[in-house]
């Protein structure tokens, strides 16, 4: 029993780490545009039965209550919060914002497709539209030389005004990529996500239409992430940890007596 009550105590332990991990990654990106908070769920694991409730207890009766002890605890899953962020105005015209729910969609190195709330965009040297990296915006839109002013509406639509002329140049249209199931969509580094078999396939459309977000030009969205709420939970989590701590320290006390006493 001490020695399984340690296993226990050690799974207690690992977990608590790992949900400290989920936190510190909330906080670091606390500045991360459309960063979206990850929340640990924990289960438990496997029951062993010593004794099963409606077992024979004699010929006549059977158990009402059965036996079952725990080992332990474990990480399950995390979970991508997806509320809104705050959309902070930035003044640029390059910068884009969600309001709603969305990605937009971006061509990964090798031609795999990424999906990001980040809308962080500029201007490559060949006047496509990029992330900071340099991965070109899709559908791709191309922003010609002599631009005076560059005019997203809410829709995606992107039309520009070139000097020399006195009505605006259409260019082209942002699109938005939704999913069945957003929160199966793989992350990955420099805020992307990755579909998956569990997000479903990506459905394109125009921003405010089936459900998707109007854009927001000029601003960008904040990361989600409540300090105050992940400090509580900070606190919980090193609670938790501290008392399977003490648990270890307990079991390893009665180990010692059982030793010295036999």
């Amino acid at each position: 029993m001490p020695g399984s009550a340690l296993h226990v105590a050690r799974t207690g332990l690992e977990a608590q780490d790992a949900r400290m991990r989920v936190i510190a990654n909330n906080l670091a990106n606390v500045g991360t545009t459309g960063f979206k908070r990850d929340r640990a769920n924990f289960a438990t694991l496997a029951y062993q039965d010593a004794r099963v409730a409606g077992q024979q207890s004699s010929s006549e009766t059977t158990y009402a209550t059965g036996l079952n002890l725990g080992t332990g605890v474990a990480i399950q899953s995390t979970t991508r919060i997806a509320t809104q962020g705050t959309l902070n105005t930035t003044g640029n015209p390059l910068d884009l914002a969600l309001d709603g729910d969305g990605y937009f969609q971006v061509e990964l190195p090798g031609g795999q497709l990424g999906y990001t709330r980040a809308g962080n965009f500029t201007r490559s040297s060949d006047g496509l539209l990029v992330t900071t990296q340099g991965y070109a915006v899709q559908p791709p839109i191309t922003v010609p030389e002599g631009v005076t002013s560059l005019s997203i509406s809410e829709d995606g639509s992107v039309s520009a005004v070139i000097a020399g002329q006195s009505s605006p140049t259409e260019l082209g249209q942002v699109t938005i990529a939704s999913f069945a199931n957003p929160g199966g969509l793989q992350a990955a580094a420099d805020n992307f996500l990755l579909e998956t078999g569990a997000s479903g396939p990506a459905q394109i459309g125009i921003a405010g239409e089936g459900g998707r977000g109007h854009i927001r030009q000029g601003m960008l969205e904040g990361s989600n992430v409540n300090i105050v709420q992940e400090l509580v939970d900070m606190i919980e989590t090193q609670r938790g940890y501290e008392i399977n701590s003490k648990m270890i320290s307990a079991v390893d006390e009665m180990l010692r007596n059982a030793n010295q006493t036999l």
